[in-house]
């Protein structure tokens, strides 16, 4: 009866996870290559990959009321990595210097990191719009990429904070006590041990700065235009076109999460806490 109860129990999961997980991404799917879908049809009538030709840039018609996103996708993938590169040449010193060593107040300046995130983000960023407008980053590249960077920062420094704490002091301690300096301790011993850390903190933060549609909204409009931007502006009249918008952004995050399931250590999340 018990062996029963567990497998009905373990089905349970399995429908729950499949309507919860791989339902939404199953419909994104069948509108992206729906040409017609009318109700009460449970797939549609018609299929076709003009929204997939028409969002590449691969062809162009008026007809279906799909636009490229190449240009759109290309800025999106400019910001995120050029946001991964300043956000993580900030995060790996400040991570390191907030575990290592005695900091005065390095508890509240760890927390500090977190305060984007820790409030409503719309009157954050409408009062950081006013001061962008006096000084002329509204509306500029580099003006969403500081955004993106104040917001992915939370998860660079946290996760490199926690990375470079799992790291025994007692190897960079054997390092100087042969002759290494600081500096070719941190670089030989440390750095090379917290790699994992480190790409999965700057996987976390180019997927932050791909996905994030706020601060762009408000800083970047309107003549900063994303991905996430275009997904929002087609998803209220064009199903087929949001849906294969989805899709583009969900692929990084999936390929991401995989990568990191394989290199992030238990350890690393442990000590996030």
């Amino acid at each position: 009866m018990n062996k029963i109860w567990k497998k009905s129990l373990e089905l349970a999961l399995l429908v729950i996870v499949f309507l919860v997980v791989i339902g939404p991404m199953l419909s994104l799917f069948l509108w992206s290559v729906a040409q017609k879908w009318y109700w009460p049809s449970p797939l549609p009538q018609t299929y076709s990959l003009d929204y997939w030709a028409q969002a590449l840039g691969l062809k162009t018609s008026l007809a279906i009321g799909a636009v490229s996103i190449v240009g759109a996708f290309s800025l999106s993938l400019m910001i995120a990595v050029a946001t991964v590169v300043i956000a993580m040449l900030i995060a790996i010193p400040a991570g390191y210097a907030l575990a290592k060593y005695k900091i005065p107040f390095g508890t509240i300046l760890l927390f500090l990191f977190l305060l984007p995130n820790a409030f409503p983000q719309q009157p954050v960023f409408v009062n950081i719009l006013q001061t962008f407008t006096r000084i002329g980053l509204s509306g500029t590249v580099p003006g969403v990429m500081l955004i993106h960077i104040l917001v992915g920062l939370v998860y660079g420094v946290w996760i490199t904070n926690a990375t470079f704490r799992s790291i025994p002091p007692s190897l960079e301690e054997a390092a100087r006590s042969v002759g290494a300096t600081g500096f070719q301790a941190f670089y030989k011993i440390a750095l090379p041990l917290a790699a994992p850390g480190l790409f999965s903190s700057a996987v976390f933060v180019f997927l932050t700065s791909l996905d994030e549609f706020t601060g762009t909204f408000f800083i970047g409009l309107p003549f900063i235009n994303t991905l996430p931007l275009t997904l929002y502006s087609s998803s209220g009249y064009n199903m087929q076109f949001a849906s294969v918008i989805a899709l583009l952004l969900l692929i990084p995050s999936v390929v991401f999460m995989l990568l990191i399931q394989k290199v992030l250590k238990a350890e690393y999340v442990g000590g996030m806490g």
